[in-house]
């Protein structure tokens, strides 16, 4: 396999891909795609290179799940997630896919709307706190992968049981 070189600031390729996007070359890192509950909890995780569409790993990471769900589960995608809805589906989700556009509309009509999409991001965030996963020095993929779910399994046990109440959000 070829060795992907990489600048400060930019993570080595994950899951055995280091190709180049066509139309930004020398664009190399890890994609994590992710699935959350309702508070932000990490329930899946698919990883793979930088220049894979989010709609190719959603399948990966919806199928990745480590805990029961209920029969038809809710599933809230943006945008980019428009040719999707019948892959998650076929997995048994009920795909919710809203522009921003529409989601600031309804803030603006009903102030006490939550925006369901964003829980995903606060878990990015939680990820990105540990310093060790934000720029992956790992050459392989199975030791960053292996580092991601240790990190998830932190987050979820931090939440769960909070050592120092008030530090914690949640």
């Amino acid at each position: 396999m070829a060795e992907c070189g990489r600048m400060h600031g930019e993570s080595a390729a994950g899951a055995g891909s280091c190709g180049e996007k066509p139309y930004r070359p020398g664009k190399k890192g890890t994609k994590r795609s992710m699935a959350a509950e309702s508070h932000g909890l990490p329930i899946d995780i698919a990883l793979d290179g930088t220049n894979t569409h989010d709609i190719k790993l959603l399948e990966e990471t919806l199928q990745s799940t480590v805990i029961g769900r209920p029969e038809k589960a809710n599933l809230c995608l943006d945008a980019g997630y428009t040719g999707a809805k019948e892959i998650a589906e076929e997995l048994g989700y009920e795909a919710h896919i809203r522009l921003r556009r529409e989601e600031k509309r309804e803030k603006e009509n009903n102030p006490d709307f939550k925006a369901r999409r964003r829980v995903v991001e606060v878990c990015h965030s939680w990820l990105n706190r540990f310093r060790k996963l934000l720029v992956r020095y790992e050459k392989k993929a199975r030791n960053y992968r292996g580092l991601v779910e240790l990190a998830c399994a932190i987050i979820v046990w931090r939440n769960l049981i909070p050592v120092h109440p008030g530090l914690i959000p949640g």
